[in-house]
């Protein structure tokens, strides 16, 4: 693979998904609609997958794209591929708080090896580039041209005061217990991949995530975390965290720098 071509072409049709994502966010209104699962969907969360899995199939066409939106793919599995989720974080754009991203990844042999993330309603871009570390761009953040980019790198913890960031969505009482085993010193919530990010950032120490996920929402943010000097690794046995299973689900998971003195499950 040619990664600084991978890096042009996933970082621009992020930022174009993005354009495209708050055109309609944007709008006075848009519909709502309820997927088989009950998750929500929205023409925005439609139009941003279109974009990207046909930038995708021009520029990688032998590559296997899996993406939230098209069913069809969770059931295809290869040693490379491409993982997308066009919009994550949907409730978030849907009650307008602004914590949604467009993630791209490219995964070898369980590994998600480059990534982007972007958070088009914070104008926030984070990608790894081709050596594979993990830079934010900041400037005018043009589909066409990069503009100036900050390297990240996580935090040294300090295990006696630690940040945490956890979903703003999807917290439980089995979070908030793992969490107050910890000497906290504060803790944020966020929504989508942007708390991947804002560990890879130094932003925070830890994520930990007891709930349901699929790899679509974690693998952009694990490579931009990985490029910063982080982990995720299983909940259960701290094993890194893999790509390409069998229906694409998560185990609970905790996103971390590695400093971090972690608790047993």
């Amino acid at each position: 693979m040619d990664f600084q071509h991978l890096t042009a072409v996933i970082r621009s049709l992020a930022l174009e998904a993005g354009d495209a994502i708050m055109q309609i966010y944007n709008s006075d209104d848009f519909d709502v609609r309820a997927k088989s699962d009950d998750s929500p969907v929205t023409a925005a969360d439609e139009a941003a997958d279109a974009l990207i899995s046909a930038g995708l199939a021009k520029a990688f066409p032998d590559v296997l794209c899996v993406t939230e939106e098209q069913a069809a793919s969770h059931s295809e599995t290869a040693g490379t591929f491409f993982i997308v989720d066009p919009l994550d974080g949907t409730k978030e754009f849907v009650h307008r708080r602004g914590d949604f991203t467009v993630n791209i990844a490219y995964v070898v042999d369980g590994v998600p090896m480059r990534g982007v993330v972007y958070a088009p309603a914070k104008n926030r871009l984070f990608y790894t580039q081709p050596d594979g570390t993990s830079v934010e761009e900041t400037g005018d953040l043009a589909p066409e041209t990069a503009g100036p980019v900050t390297p990240i790198s996580v935090t040294e913890p300090d295990n006696s005061a630690l940040m945490v960031v956890a979903s703003k969505s999807h917290r439980d009482q089995a979070t908030e217990d793992y969490i107050s085993q910890y000497a906290v010193k504060d803790m944020t919530s966020a929504g989508s991949s942007l708390k991947f990010c804002l560990v890879a950032t130094g932003e925070a120490d830890f994520y930990p995530r007891l709930g349901r996920t699929m790899e679509w929402d974690t693998a952009a943010g694990d490579a931009v975390l990985r490029g910063a000097g982080g982990q995720v690794l299983r909940f259960d046995d701290h094993t890194p965290l893999s790509y390409g299973k069998s229906g694409y689900e998560n185990p609970f998971f905790i996103a971390t720098a590695p400093g971090v003195v972690l608790k047993g499950a």
